[in-house]
């Protein structure tokens, strides 16, 4: 089995191709889209953060509660946009509906289930 700090670094990879493809893609909500940048953000402070751990204190990053804390905020921060921008998308969504006064588009609150025959 691949060392963590190895499969760590080769899982950049994927995330970064699927951060092109969304991107590219044009469908998904800015303020999302964002928030899985700022992810990257997360992964570039946590290595120098655990590095400064290992060197200072002789820990893990996880075992330095305000380092870790620290570098943990971003994936909050990065969390709340992602909820945040889908929010606001199915927000926008469901107005452009009522506006156009078309019939809306059911969902799992809303979607009525008929009998079965």
């Amino acid at each position: 089995m691949l060392p963590k700090d190895t499969l760590f670094a080769v899982s950049l990879f994927p995330y970064l191709g699927f951060l092109w493809f969304l991107t590219r893609s044009g469908k998904m909500p800015r303020l999302a889209l964002i928030g899985f940048y700022v992810l990257l953000v997360f992964v570039g402070v946590t290595i120098p953060a655990g590095i400064y751990a290992r060197v200072h204190y002789g820990e893990q990053l996880a075992n330095i509660d305000w380092l870790h804390g620290s570098a943990e905020s971003f994936l909050t921060l990065s969390n709340i946009l992602i909820a945040l921008g889908f929010r606001q998308a199915i927000v926008e969504r469901r107005q452009q509906v009522s506006d156009s006064s078309q019939t809306p588009i059911p969902s799992i609150a809303y979607a009525k289930k008929e009998p079965t025959k």
